[in-house]
């Protein structure tokens, strides 16, 4: 039997590898089969030699990403341990080697998951990269992650957020208000992301200079977007010749990255999706990089997953699959 002996550093570092609390140790118990005895500012583990070191291993990877500037939360201990539990712990490392550096006073983003760094891989080497998985699982946020990421080191001088405004059949001109107040509802969810990586000041700022740009999709026809970074939210929500416009306005020195969930189509049932049709005729294309995010992915609260998981479940069985819609979303391509 062996016994070692985990000295934190400060009470921060501390609650950052328990998850803050007892639960979380004792998830560790049990997954590696020891005794853990927790004080302040230890854990001292138990049992057999080869349990313990694997245990003590674990915490000295949580401790090797913390150093990075990365900081877990519960969710992302309990993905670390299922991670390392299937025999993922250098790649788990690795996972945390991915840093996107926003602005300067706010955290460092990084890929939660195995499916959201092969995401933000795809956005490092491809032109067009088009992020396809249900809510929460990062497709949005990560995208301006490396949208502002771009901008603060000069790779492009724009960024341009657009997204279909099905609600309003992109009939925007009843609404009250200039065109930022009319479109901002449907852009809201780019805005939060937006909020978190720069400041209040700077966004308004460079708004004023046209440097941030927000528009309904609808109002990118005519245009070329040379030096941008641009991203197409909500496309599951395009048609095809809304799809084949967007696409065709990518200028010099562009980035594009467009997001979208195939289980959340709003289109009327005789219009296809621009989504769906994208991925089947542009999956072979060589700079055209498809990520597909699962249920795996889900990085907001514990539950969104089982509700997720739960709505599929139930579609299936009430309503069966639909063609070229729930066919496509329910069985994403690997």
């Amino acid at each position: 039997m062996g016994e070692e002996i985990i000295h934190f550093n400060n009470r921060r570092e501390a609650q950052d590898l328990t998850a803050g609390g007892p639960e979380f140790l004792r998830l560790i118990a049990r997954a590696f089969d020891i005794r853990i005895t927790a004080r302040d500012m230890w854990v001292k583990l138990g049992g057999t030699d080869e349990r313990v070191r694997k245990a003590a291993e674990f915490f000295q990877i949580l401790r090797d990403i913390r150093d990075r500037g990365a900081r877990l939360g519960e969710h992302g201990l309990r993905y670390a341990l299922r991670a390392y539990q299937q025999g993922r712990g250098e790649e788990l490392r690795q996972l945390y080697s991915v840093r996107i550096d926003v602005a300067p006073g706010r955290p460092p983003v990084f890929p939660r998951t195995f499916g959201q760094r092969d995401y933000v891989q795809a956005i490092m080497t491809r032109d067009i990269t088009f992020g396809i998985g249900p809510a929460g699982t990062g497709k949005t946020y990560l995208a301006m992650a490396m949208a502002v990421s771009y901008l603060l080191k000069g790779d492009v001088s724009r960024i341009i957020l657009t997204r279909p405004a099905i609600e309003a059949g992109e009939a925007l001109g009843y609404l009250p208000g200039d065109m930022y107040q009319k479109v901002l509802p449907y852009l809201r969810p780019l805005y939060d992301a937006l909020y978190d990586m720069m400041s209040p000041d700077d966004i308004e700022r460079n708004m004023d200079r046209g440097v941030i740009e927000v528009a309904p999709l609808a109002y990118m026809r005519g245009r070329t977007l040379n030096h941008a970074f641009v991203i197409l939210d909500e496309a599951q929500n395009t048609t095809s010749e809304q799809m084949l416009m967007f696409l065709t306005r990518l200028g010099f020195d562009s980035q594009c990255v467009i997001t979208g969930d195939l289980t959340q189509v709003d289109l009327p049932p005789s219009k296809a999706s621009g989504l769906v049709e994208a991925r089947r005729i542009l999956s072979n294309i060589e700079g055209i990089a498809f990520a597909e995010l699962t249920d795996a992915d889900v990085v907001r609260h514990s539950l969104v997953q089982k509700v997720i998981q739960a709505y599929r479940e139930d579609r299936l069985q009430t309503r069966g699959p639909t063609p070229d819609r729930a066919a496509d979303a329910l069985e994403p391509t690997a």
